[in-house]
């Protein structure tokens, strides 16, 4: 049950079969991970340039992302829907909860509070995991892992200069005391132009520029990052705070006004407590703070003759809540691994707010509390040396939906130490944000009514590991959402959210992964996925067939490479 964070670079590169932490909340090889896992290592973020952690998650199997230059967004075996922030997807930090708790927003481009330099590795962790998790784990978790103070040994700084006027700067201290105190200090600057001229064919008009937004794609962020740990106990803080130009002309605003643009900022801080009382006990305690502020401006021609009236609307939105969770671990005879949690949220503030400078009254101003908690369990037993059997359960209560019971299911054959055939099912759910409930303003319609989303997934997966350099891995799902929440247009034009039948899905992913003793890495995988509704036609913005190609060969002693990797999508409706 060691925490992953725990684990050096070169302890985990002595490990033949890569490791994962948040698949079950504990340290366990991928091959018996009750789940279809994907690890991105440091050493691969620094070989292929990844910027962003869009960079990173768009380089995995059965996983898509898209841009409308200002947020990017993952999608998952053909699931991404238009009008969803992310909300399907939970993001952890070291296990934190990063999704806030107005929109449920997961943040993965420029607007993720933490520099990619510092990440140690990522775990994409497929399919549902409500069992453990709750809200929001609905087609992955996706657990980003920080780099430790014994790992930067002392100041480290990096500076970067780009096209289009970008500049970034980062300067790190990470340290190991001999009296065990463990220290990471982090702060990242990074300020971008952009694109200077974007062609819309949308707007080619004499009215609106001619379709050419310039000057208005603009984005700076700036971050800190701090980890303390000493003996049993560990305290991270995070903050970010960016601030991006809107050059599309988004929801009606003015094109080509570089006053439109979006400010997010986020951070928490948390205590930890993880003491082990013997090779076969543990308690793992923590405690957080989080804040999230929205600061939309957006400009918007009030007239109703041919002479302008700009009218800048501001749409607001801000979240403080605390919270903690208590989990124990109890190694049981017969090879029984046993996890016990709960997990309580105080949502202390919850607010929209959407009005007019200068013009009463507000469109929208709401404010909203809510109080939450979970109870899960979960058991690993070993069946005989080649059968592990893993349940688990979790039940949520929220005020507003009542309770609801998630289990997850996995049988997992291990013929051989290397390989592994699991057989996988699995519930999740996801409660509506508060955005998709009652935000309410020119355009747009509330729902109050709204009720959770359910999944259901099966899932079969074959892992294989062939000497000490190729792997393979395939893996057949098939999942059904019911209760969509899903955004559409009502008979006036207006945007509303509305549960909306079910969806189902079949698919099959595959990859292929050789490494050479003198350092060429390759990479190749397909994933093919159909998703439709069950009144039939199909799903907008769910392509067919994903291909990816990754090939990363050393120039210089391993410390200069080239890297390359070919991405492939197939057609998708608008």
């Amino acid at each position: 049950s060691r925490d992953l964070s725990e684990a050096s670079l070169e302890e985990l590169m002595n490990i033949e079969v890569e490791s994962v932490y948040g698949a079950s909340k504990y340290l366990q090889k991928v091959t018996q991970a009750p789940a279809s896992v994907t690890i991105i290592t440091s050493e691969e973020i620094r070989k292929y340039g990844y910027r962003t952690l869009a960079d990173a998650l768009r380089n995995v199997r059965g996983l898509y992302v898209t841009y409308d230059r200002n947020y990017s967004y993952v999608g998952v075996r053909g699931f991404n829907r238009p009008g969803d922030y992310n909300t399907r997807i939970l993001l952890l930090v070291d296990g934190h909860r990063s999704n806030d708790i107005v929109y449920e927003q997961a943040f993965i481009g420029t607007e993720f509070p933490i520099d990619v330099d510092l990440i140690d590795r990522i775990e994409v962790i497929r399919g549902p995991s409500s069992s453990i998790y709750g809200t929001n784990a609905f087609f992955a978790v996706v657990n980003v892992i920080t780099r430790q103070g014994r790992n930067l040994k002392g100041v480290e700084a990096s500076g970067e200069l780009a096209s289009y006027g970008t500049l970034k700067g980062r300067i790190s201290y990470g340290a190991e005391m001999k009296s065990g105190l463990e220290v990471v200090l982090s702060s990242t600057i990074y300020d971008s132009h952009g694109h200077e001229r974007l062609y819309f064919p949308e707007f080619d008009n004499p009215a609106t520029h001619n379709g050419i937004a310039e000057n208005v794609d603009d984005d700076q962020y700036h971050q800190f990052f701090g980890n303390l740990s000493y003996r049993d106990f560990t305290v991270r803080g995070v903050y970010g705070s960016r601030e991006k130009g809107i050059p599309t002309g988004s929801y009606d605003t003015i094109f080509n006004d570089p006053r439109s643009r979006t400010i997010d900022t986020r951070g928490f801080l948390e205590l930890q407590h993880q003491h082990t009382f013997d090779p076969k006990r543990s308690l793992t305690s923590r405690v957080y703070y989080d804040q999230y502020d929205f600061d939309g401006s957006y400009i918007y021609d009030y007239s109703e003759t041919e002479t302008p009236l700009p009218v800048v609307n501001k749409d607001l939105a801000h979240g403080k809540w605390w919270g903690g969770e208590v989990r124990f671990t109890q190694t049981l005879p017969k090879w029984n691994l046993l996890t016990l949690g709960a997990e309580y949220r105080n949502n202390l503030q919850q607010d929209l707010n959407n009005y007019d400078v200068d013009i009463l009254p507000p469109n929208l101003d709401l404010r909203q509390n809510s109080t939450i908690w979970g109870l899960y369990a979960q058991d690993e037993v070993a069946v005989g040396k080649k059968l592990v059997l893993n349940l688990g359960v979790r039940h949520d209560r929220n005020p507003v939906f009542g309770g609801t019971t998630n289990p997850r299911l996995a049988l997992i054959y291990s013929p051989r130490e290397r390989s592994a055939v699991k057989f996988l099912y699995g519930e999740a759910f996801r409660a509506p944000s508060v955005n998709e409930r009652f935000y309410d303003a020119e355009g747009f319609i509330p729902n109050p009514s709204l009720n959770p989303e359910k999944i259901r997934t099966y899932e079969v997966v074959w892992e294989q590991y062939v000497g000490e350099r190729f792997r393979l891995s395939a893996s057949g799902f098939h999942y059904a959402v019911r209760d969509l929440i899903d955004q559409v247009l009502d008979s006036d034009g207006n945007l509303i959210f509305r549960n909306l039948g079910r969806v189902n899905a079949k698919g099959l992913e595959m990859e292929l992964e050789r490494n050479w003793a003198w350092g060429l890495e390759s990479r190749v995988s397909y994933a093919y996925q159909q998703t439709e509704p069950r009144e039939g036609g199909s799903l907008s913005n769910s392509p067919k067939h994903l291909g990816l190609i990754k090939l990363s060969a050393p120039l210089a002693k391993r410390k200069l490479f080239a890297s390359f990797d070919l991405q492939y999508m197939g057609k998708r409706r608008t």
